[in-house]
């Protein structure tokens, strides 16, 4: 076997991935109050990481009391001297005691930080201008994301060897025909929002010739193809996890290989969605990857995926009958219909580990095209963090071709995702996790934000505890599926996921890129979500229950979760977010 390496791993690509991964490490975890950097003068901060090892670097500080370091003001100071600083390797080994991290954790976290910096190292090597990246396709861009703003190893995929990742990562932009199987009804069941057989889903999804080969597979073996569900599977998931874990059902002709399905399809940022390239108008389809990526394992739970038509079947209905979210044109990317297939020892054991609940499955997402008017294009919120290697902003990038000055732009953005979703949360309690990659932006042909497309509704919409009238008709199975929070912990979703999970990212980049200042960013926030409690005053107790105006917010963390609560350990149930402590709401006021 001969060896090779990657092209793009060379010195000054590692060092510049690393660079911007180490000042990204400082920052949150300054933000999450696991390091105290002290005020050296001038906008310059040390922390001490270990006895005679301390990082300085340069630094402004964000509404929410957050950090933004300078990448190339990064210096560690040893017995030695001082010297430029560009390995968060280094620095996690300099520091991981002070941090409370314990060897175990540590190990593991070097492997998370270290695929994160290869996938980095690939993105820089293969990136493209934002004007380039202005004209791809929602499916397209998504290859080209840094990943989630917030965690530090971001891209860990633990359970991907670096082939794996080379493969199936988002950023190899790999096109893919998915492999389909047939699974037993007795081990499978189908659900769709209509209610109506899977047929009816496979005549959108496969042409006629791939369904009489597949259908021939099962006969030619002397198998009913009626018994059966169809389902695409990942094909790591196929090597790593049916076949070895499902071997009994395998060899007893419960569990068949059928071949490849007829399209291409690219990776999204949650590597475990696909879009489909050569027939747009297809679905999104949603498949289990057993690895460990940004704080959980990346399956799909089986109970969770059995009732996503029926939530989706629910919030589309709330969306048809409300004539606000109607005149919105907001999109509901509904979750049309799913397989879930049950391993039959694993999901019996008590408080067996959840990624052992979660192992085979499938979701269809319905396809965003069909749901564009002629001119329009959408992009995830997470593309407008983006800044390419000649360190231009997508947003500036976006704003410069809508023609409008960007105030109004940012104005006309806020006005397209706000009050969707505020009205969900004040008339219905009903949250969506409104983070970048589920929150979608529609923008019209003059390339000015116009409206809001959300996606991921059985994983990310909770509902209130508190008893309103509007969830009293609940429908059981949407009610058994969804996890209810109290009102101020459903706010968070907005607080944390959007406003401190992306609005934080967001701002200072508006201010360096486009002259907007931070201060006003907020007025214009904080003025949109007046505009809609000023036309709906009829709900001011709702205003009340879910204050999204209170002078401190929760500050919720992600990397203490990673590093110091749940690190790498198998649980049976999902972590949830850590709180430490409060910051200041940049709405109040």
């Amino acid at each position: 076997m001969n060896l090779s390496a990657p092209p793009e791993l060379d010195p000054g690509t590692w060092q510049r991935a690393g660079r911007a991964l180490l000042a990204k490490s400082l920052g949150e975890l300054a933000y999450e109050q696991l390091l105290d950097p002290v005020l050296l003068g001038d906008g310059r901060y040390r922390v001490d990481a270990a006895d005679g090892i301390s990082y300085t670097f340069s630094a402004t500080r964000g509404a929410f009391l957050d950090w933004r370091v300078d990448q190339d003001s990064v210096l560690r100071t040893d017995a030695t001297g001082e010297h430029p600083a560009h390995d968060p390797l280094r620095f996690f080994l300099d520091a991981y005691r002070r941090l409370g991290i314990s060897g175990e954790t540590a190990g593991h976290l070097v492997r998370e930080l270290t695929a994160t910096l290869n996938a980095d190292v690939r993105l820089l090597a293969e990136s493209r201008t934002s004007a380039e990246l202005a004209e791809l396709s929602y499916i397209e861009l998504e290859g080209h994301q840094t990943g989630h703003p917030w965690l530090i190893p971001n891209k860990g995929r633990i359970g991907f060897s670096a082939a794996d990742a080379a493969e199936h990562a988002p950023e190899g932009r790999n096109e893919h025909r998915l492999p389909w199987m047939a699974v037993h009804r007795s081990l499978a069941d189908y659900r769709s929002v209509k209610g109506s057989a899977q047929d009816t889903l496979l005549k959108v999804e496969l042409d006629p010739q791939h369904h009489e080969r597949f259908e021939k597979v099962l006969t030619d073996r002397g198998l009913d193809p009626a018994e059966y569900l169809w389902m695409p599977v990942h094909p790591w998931q196929w090597d790593q996890t049916v076949l070895p874990l499902f071997a009994p059902d395998v060899a007893a002709g419960r569990i068949v290989a059928l071949g490849e399905g007829p399209d291409r399809y690219l990776a999204q940022q949650s590597i475990r969605t696909f879009g489909n390239i050569d027939n747009p108008e297809r679905h999104f389809v949603k498949l289990p990857l057993s690895i460990l990526n940004t704080l959980v394992w990346r399956g799909l739970p089986t109970e969770r995926t059995a009732a996503a038509p029926a939530v989706t079947g629910w919030i589309l209905g709330i969306a048809e009958s409300d004539p606000f979210l109607r005149a919105s044109r907001a999109v509901l990317l509904g979750e049309v219909a799913s397989v879930t297939v049950r391993h039959h020892v694993l999901e019996e054991v008590e408080n067996v580990p959840y990624q052992y609940r979660e192992l085979l499955g499938a979701i269809w997402r319905e396809p965003l095209n069909g749901k564009l008017a002629a001119g329009e294009r959408a992009r995830t919120l997470a593309s407008l963090l983006h800044v390419d290697h000649e360190g231009e902003a997508f947003v500036a990038e976006l704003v410069r071709r809508s023609g409008l000055d960007a105030e109004t732009w940012l104005q006309r953005l806020f006005h397209s995702l706000l009050p969707p979703l505020l009205h969900f949360l004040y008339r219905y309690g009903v949250v969506f996790s409104p983070h970048g990659e589920n929150t979608i932006v529609v923008f019209d042909s003059d390339e000015a934000p116009c409206r809001l497309a959300v996606k991921d509704f059985v994983d990310d919409v909770n509902i209130s505890s508190a008893e309103l009238p509007e969830l009293a008709d609940l429908p059981a199975d949407v009610d058994a599926a969804l996890l209810r929070e109290p009102p101020e912990f459903l706010r968070q979703f907005i607080q944390s996921g959007l406003f401190v999970g992306h609005f934080r990212y967001l701002a200072p980049l508006v201010e360096q890129h486009l002259g907007v200042p931070e201060s006003t960013f907020w007025t214009f926030v904080r003025n949109e979500v007046q505009a809609y409690q000023q036309r709906f005053p009829e709900l001011a107790e709702r205003y009340r229950m879910f204050d999204l105006m209170t002078p401190e917010i929760d500050r919720l963390c992600l990397n203490r979760n990673r590093l110091l609560l749940d690190t790498y350990r198998d649980r049976a149930e999902r972590p949830h977010a850590a709180v430490h402590g409060t910051i200041p709401n940049p709405l109040h006021g």
